[in-house]
């Protein structure tokens, strides 16, 4: 039974390291530019959050902030950058930049932020939309 349990334990530890070095992989991502992402680079502005203007209130896991501002770049490298301005329930106004590696197939957006998460999007003319741990932002060019 010792012996059993054991190798059920260690082979447990086995997958879980190969699943560590997997997911550490993904995460590290090289920019692949492609000629169509000159259609969608430069500044967008933060327009509104779930369909509501900025500046608005929006509750984020459990937290009920402010949002005054933000803006996302595109670049034609593959990279992106957001800047986020919010006030949390300290009171104390926040800003907060992230950058990303991204991939563009025709409109839809893939995102993998720098020490985060992935999010996806799209493009239509001048209006970007991502989707974003359940809200959805939508920035203007």
């Amino acid at each position: 039974m010792k012996m059993i349990l054991h190798n059920i334990v260690l082979s447990s530890l086995v997958s879980l390291t190969l699943f560590s070095i997997v997911a550490c992989h993904d995460a590290v991502r090289t920019p692949r530019p492609t000629p169509d992402m000159a259609e969608i680079a430069g500044c967008y502005a933060l327009v509104s959050v779930n369909a509501k203007s900025v500046p608005t209130t929006v509750t984020h896991e459990g937290a009920t902030l402010e949002l005054r501002a933000g803006t996302c770049t595109f670049g034609t490298d593959g990279r992106c950058r957001t800047t986020t301005v919010f006030v949390p329930p300290s009171g104390r106004e926040v800003v907060r930049e992230v950058g990303a590696v991204y991939s563009k197939a025709g409109a839809e957006l893939t995102m993998w932020w720098d020490g985060a998460g992935m999010t996806t999007g799209s493009v239509d003319g001048n209006i970007f939309t991502m989707h974003n741990e359940g809200m959805v932002f939508v920035y203007r060019k």
